[in-house]
């Protein structure tokens, strides 16, 4: 187990700080289960396996390819949940195009106008205003292109940012809409938020504020895995 690891660490080119956010372990933690002097627990079996998408049957014995090749498996990870969430027991989440809609903007500011091409129903999630597929590595490996994220629209984008969470973004680029997922957090500079990707191959990058036009709040993400 302690090998296989450490081979997911070196297969993501993830530090041990990395993987162990992921985890929600220490970086000591981490370092005692890949020199085998500490096991890794079942929560983190599951972590491993929905958000890294690692084959369970390799992950235990070793046997087979490391990354899961199910049939339509959907896997549902729910992302930013505070306590003052609450669960809605059932919803149906429509699912929009974006290029169809030509954008955030104009999706935020009349979901009835638009039409979604599906909708999704998930159990035991907190409300969600609309769900979209991203694409783009930034967020790699917590989420890949053709993931689906489930959102709630923040109205509020100057007062209402959590900082440190993970955030659907539409950025104004010189007259053009740019969209994205990425982790906000405070900015040295005034009147800016800094956007940091899970992606270490990304660099963090200040901008001002005036920029963001829509901005959600990232409640979970879907990936579908199938074998064609």
């Amino acid at each position: 187990m302690e090998s296989r690891l450490r081979q997911i660490r070196k297969e993501f080119n993830m530090t041990q700080d990395q993987l162990g956010e992921i985890l929600g372990v220490k970086k000591s933690t981490l370092s005692m289960i890949e020199t085998g002097k500490s096991s890794l627990s079942k929560r983190n079996k599951q972590i491993l396996i929905q958000k890294l998408n690692i084959n369970p049957n390799w992950l235990d014995s070793g046997e087979g390819e490391m990354h899961y090749n199910g049939v339509m498996r959907d896997m549902v990870v729910p992302l930013n949940k505070h306590r003052t969430d609450r669960n809605v027991s059932i919803q149906r989440i429509p699912l929009y195009n974006i290029e169809g809609t030509a954008g955030l903007v104009p999706l935020f500011l009349d979901h009835n106008y638009l039409t979604p091409i599906d909708y999704i129903q998930i159990p035991n999630l907190p409300k969600c205003d609309g769900a979209i597929y991203i694409g783009g590595d930034s967020m790699y490996p917590l989420l890949k292109s053709g993931d689906i994220v489930l959102y709630k629209q923040t109205n509020d984008i100057v007062n209402n940012i959590f900082w440190g969470e993970m955030y659907l973004i539409s950025i104004d680029l010189d007259g053009e809409e740019y969209i994205t997922v990425k982790y906000i957090q405070k900015s040295e500079l005034p009147n800016h938020v800094k956007l940091v990707s899970q992606n270490s191959h990304h660099a963090d990058k200040d901008i001002p504020l005036s920029r963001i036009k829509a901005l959600a709040f990232v409640k979970a993400s879907i990936r579908i895995n199938s074998t064609r």
